[in-house]
């Protein structure tokens, strides 16, 4: 697998995973409208294009003539999602409908463990599914219409992301773990609301990890992926423990209805040979030690946070 092309590669997952990707592939190409950057800055061919350009997006594919399709472009997040459910059908379910009609070659595709919505067991792939939001029904689909009508893909179901991606990349603080580890960092007072539902968690860097692997052992399949399950109290009170153990947690009833819950096994994943190279207290001490460094200027951006900033850009 000599040609990569990343379809969304300059996002939060993108970054690390360009550079994990250009470091054994023999050539790897970045597909991307840089809707949450300003510039590309990284060494590597690079094509500015929307995925609702079929016409450039064809042209691209045809002239690069890639084995692998790593398909991360997405509206990511219930909030970002609800700004405008047509748009989100759109990116998140009609655009892969096209690449799978389309591409002939290998495709790798991030869903996500929301597709199974509320759940008190351990879950593996074989769980009923119940997305209880526009995201999680429009990357169900996506899933779906890949298994159904391609012989050669691979689709990670992801756990909650967290940590420090590269860099050039965008930081997202609209995860909880990043939320909270940054008020840790400020001296402010934890909120939990609710506190006993269940996250998959899963840094960053392992996604592009797990995709590497996929790719080289020539996986084909679907897969949830994780490194950990942690109540969000749980999480709370290991960030304390990490950052400032003289921080607070406030707990407090659920403002609105996130019905969320779910623990998931990766086992499957694991049984082909990847496992997570990077915990949860990577990802805290990493990402607090640059908020402490103030590499961050301002937190409050809005190109933070997916719903903020996709309501702007949106105009609603």
């Amino acid at each position: 697998m000599n040609r990569i092309m990343i379809v969304g590669g300059a996002g939060y997952i993108g970054g690390y995973l360009t550079d994990y990707l250009n470091a054994t592939a023999k050539h790897v190409l970045v597909y991307d409208k840089l809707v949450y950057e300003n510039r590309y800055l990284k060494d590597v061919p690079f094509v500015f294009g929307d995925i609702s350009d079929t016409d450039k997006l064809g042209r691209t594919i045809e002239e690069w003539q890639p084995d692998v399709i790593v398909w991360l472009a997405a509206l990511v997040g219930d909030g970002a999602c609800q700004v405008d459910p047509a748009l989100t059908n759109k990116v998140n379910y009609e655009s892969v409908k096209w690449l799978t009609d389309n591409y002939d070659g290998k495709i790798v595709f991030t869903s996500t463990c929301s597709v199974y919505g509320v759940n008190d067991e351990i879950i593996t792939e074989q769980a009923a599914t119940n997305p209880l939001s526009v995201y999680a029904s429009t990357k169900l689909k996506a899933e779906q219409y890949l298994l159904n009508n391609s012989n050669n893909c691979l689709i990670f179901r992801l756990g909650t992301l967290f940590g420090i991606s590269d860099r050039h990349s965008r930081l997202r603080l609209d995860l909880v773990a990043n939320i909270l580890t940054l008020k840790a960092v400020r001296g402010e007072a934890l909120s939990v609301f609710g506190g006993e539902q269940w996250r998959p968690l899963l840094h960053v860097k392992d996604v592009a990890r797990a995709i590497n692997h996929g790719i080289r052992s020539e996986i084909t399949g679907l897969y949830n992926l994780h490194s950990d399950n942690y109540t969000i109290k749980q999480l709370a009170e290991k960030i304390v423990e990490v950052v400032d153990p003289e921080a607070t947690i406030n707990y407090e009833d659920m403002p609105f209805e996130d019905l969320r819950n779910y623990k998931v096994s990766s086992a499957s994943y694991r049984d082909k040979g990847w496992y997570p190279a990077f915990n949860l207290e990577d990802g805290i001490n990493e990402l607090a030690s640059i908020l402490k460094d103030g590499r961050i200027k301002d937190t409050t951006d809005s190109v933070y946070s997916n719903a903020r900033y996709i309501k702007e850009i949106v105009n609603v």
